[in-house]
């Protein structure tokens, strides 16, 4: 950044202030609060963002200092929950992202089903180009089972979600399918589950804190040395163990024995 768009120093003491002032809003929106979702404590909240969010820019343009704030993404953040109390009639919507990945693949797979749905005569030319494809086998399969197997159809799977939505009562047959997600209300969204890579790796990131050392066995000091006859010795007795299992009807391991092990399951 250049210096004649650098923040002043007034400019970062009032980003400072503004997030006082938004910090005792919070304080009291969150004391007088009516329930758990009350909409004054969601609205302090976002104020309370975008202050710090606000403050520790300008704090790095003019000073290249940062803040230990963290601030969540408040875009993504669903507002307080303003449906009725019981909810008789519900409308889930459902968002799955794909790539396609292996045209070919999608295609082949598309004309099989294409061609037994036109008796096996091998005649059912309606899947020759990658939205034709999609649409026979969008419209042969569900839902889940297209995503259980998107791999088969030379597909990859992005983000998904699936948001459980209050209305008001029953539609009509055919009343919102020509805008089927328009009156999609964030407001009136009882629950929601989304699956994205972006979790997968935050737990794997988590996960490897604290592995080192967990393939290693307890019971061996590394600085102290282990003579060669008592390393053989437990090699005999392995070997004896191995014989005596292979003739033993039971074909489980030895309970008496000390076997270890650490393995990692992955996707």
């Amino acid at each position: 950044m250049s210096d004649a768009a650098q923040p002043t120093a007034a400019e970062v003491r009032a980003a400072a202030e503004a997030v006082k002032t938004a910090l005792d809003r919070h304080l009291a929106a969150v004391e007088r609060r009516s329930g758990e979702d009350d909409p004054a404590v969601y609205e302090a909240f976002n104020e309370l963002a975008a202050a710090a969010e606000e403050y520790d820019e300008l704090l790095y343009d003019r000073y290249d200092e940062v803040t230990p704030f963290e601030i969540p993404g408040t875009d993504d953040a669903l507002p307080p929950y303003q449906g009725p109390e019981e909810a008789n009639a519900l409308s889930v919507l459902i968002r799955r992202d794909y790539t396609v990945v292996e045209s070919q693949r999608l295609l082949a797979q598309a004309q099989r089903v294409a061609d037994l749905d036109a008796g096996g005569r091998g005649s059912g030319g309606s899947a020759d180009t990658v939205h034709s494809a999609l649409g026979v086998l969008f419209g042969e399969f569900e839902p889940d089972e297209i995503s259980s197997r998107h791999k088969e159809f030379g597909l990859e799977e992005g983000d998904s979600t699936l948001w459980v939505t209050a209305v008001d009562g029953p539609a009509e047959p055919g009343e919102w399918l020509d805008a089927p997600f328009d009156q999609a209300d964030p407001h009136r969204v009882v629950c929601r589950f989304d699956v994205s890579v972006v979790f997968d790796d935050e737990l794997d990131d988590e996960g490897l804190h604290g592995l080192d050392g967990l393939d290693a066995d307890v019971d061996i000091d590394p600085d102290v040395a282990v003579p060669l006859d008592e390393i053989e010795i437990e090699i005999e007795v392995d070997a004896d163990a191995d014989a005596e299992s292979d003739s033993d009807a039971d074909p489980g391991p030895d309970p008496d024995s000390d076997v270890r092990g650490v393995g990692r399951a992955g996707r």
